[in-house]
């Protein structure tokens, strides 16, 4: 931790990683070789109800094997950095647990009284991207249609009630579709 800076409702704590070397993650190879440098913010869990952001000085190696692919690369903090990622996983977490928790709109009102606002796109994107929980054999089916465009295309949904999660959904609203459900399940 170099330098913790508070100012207009917000905590800025820049760092950066004290390692010697990286470990290209293609390879295995580790260099020494900087070719440069860039600022990563990932935002964190509140502290004290203030927004907090991590600014990471993060370094590009070159990677020294000729035979690899990546001509470069970026050092990662094991648990706390991943390409591309804005937040760090105890916040992204904190966002999950919110947007499976309660609607994207009513989500993204409470994150922002919390101290870590996120848009309820952003609430739906975390949401979608956790992994489907294991199934255990269905014991009641629910069936309901619902229109794909209204008065032309409709859709019949089943869902399992008890898990709360769906299990398919057949084109058509007739009823021959369904007798075949006991086959799905």
């Amino acid at each position: 931790m170099d330098v913790v800076e508070r100012a207009f409702g917000l905590v800025t704590l820049h760092a950066r990683v004290r390692a010697d070397e990286g470990v290209c993650p293609r390879c295995g190879a580790v260099s020494g070789r900087v070719h440069g440098r860039y600022r990563q913010r990932l935002a964190d869990v509140a502290l004290g109800g203030t927004r907090t952001v991590l600014a990471l000085t993060v370094r590009r190696f070159k990677c020294l094997n000729a035979g690899c692919g990546a001509v470069t690369f970026a050092e990662q903090v094991a648990g706390l950095t991943s390409p591309h990622a804005r937040y760090t996983p105890l916040l992204r977490d904190a966002l999950a647990s919110v947007a499976v928790a309660m609607a994207a709109r009513a989500g993204a009102r409470l994150t922002a009284r919390l101290g870590f606002p996120a848009a309820k796109d952003t609430l739906l994107r975390l949401t979608r991207a956790r992994p489907v929980p294991p199934s255990g054999p269905v014991r009641v089916v629910a069936v309901d249609d619902f229109a794909l465009r209204r008065r032309e295309r409709y859709a019949t949904i089943v869902v399992d009630p008890e898990a709360r999660r769906p299990i398919d959904v057949l084109q058509g609203r007739e009823a021959c579709g369904v007798p075949e459900v006991g086959h799905m399940v």
